[in-house]
């Protein structure tokens, strides 16, 4: 692909990020930037009918999570590769990203040379991060270094009802179980997991893949 322009479009909900960023890129060769956008929306419209090689994506967006629109624009535009850049730096978001079909993943205080080659590795086909995300991916997290929790099948099963937002008297009355044994596992799960509450739990769970 080397040689070809690249067709960039950006998606931040902030104008000046968006202004700085053109402005930083106007001077590159071989990039065009075919469109700007403040909100999922507007990006998803321009996709529908405009070309994007490269996405560059902000995660936190006024009408929709930066997560849910990388999984759509994969499914509407497979071609268009997608680079989050955020200021989220926590090593479950950066994975999550890359699981919705991110290309890379870049922190907002990458520096000019190094967002020019993120793109261009991008559109050659690589899976590209910033610096400051490589070294975040190269230090495992302390759920990692824990072993994976062994759940019983039990276990398993509430795990995927309480994170499917269901409340005890809810999963109690669906495994015909009474609320206390259900309150009894959720104690037992968030001991083994070491987590002091629920949503730490599915952060957990997720990084376990057991989700």
């Amino acid at each position: 692909m080397s040689g070809q322009t690249i067709h960039l479009a950006i998606v931040d909900d902030h104008p000046l990020i968006l202004e700085g960023l053109q402005k930083l890129l106007e001077g590159a060769s071989g990039i065009e930037i075919t469109g700007t956008f403040g909100n999922a929306r507007d990006c998803l419209a321009f996709l529908a009918t405009g070309r994007a090689d490269i996405l560059l994506l902000d995660i936190t967006l006024p009408d929709a999570s930066g997560l849910d629109l990388c999984r759509e624009i994969k499914e509407i535009s497979p071609a268009t590769r997608i680079l989050a850049l955020s200021n989220h730096s926590e090593r479950s978001m950066i994975l999550q990203m890359l699981q919705q079909g991110a290309s890379g993943y870049m922190l907002k205080n990458v520096a000019a040379d190094e967002l020019i080659r993120c793109i261009r590795e991008a559109h050659e086909g690589l899976l590209t991060f910033s610096k400051a995300v490589r070294e975040i991916m190269a230090k495992p997290s302390a759920a990692e270094l824990r072993e994976t929790p062994r759940l019983t099948k039990r276990e398993k099963e509430i795990l995927l009802l309480i994170a499917d937002g269901k409340t005890t008297a809810e999963i109690a009355g669906m495994l015909h179980l009474s609320p206390l044994t259900i309150e009894t596992h959720r104690k037992n799960l968030l001991q083994k997991f070491g987590t002091p509450n629920v949503a730490a739990m599915m952060k957990a769970a997720l990084q376990h893949g057991l989700m």
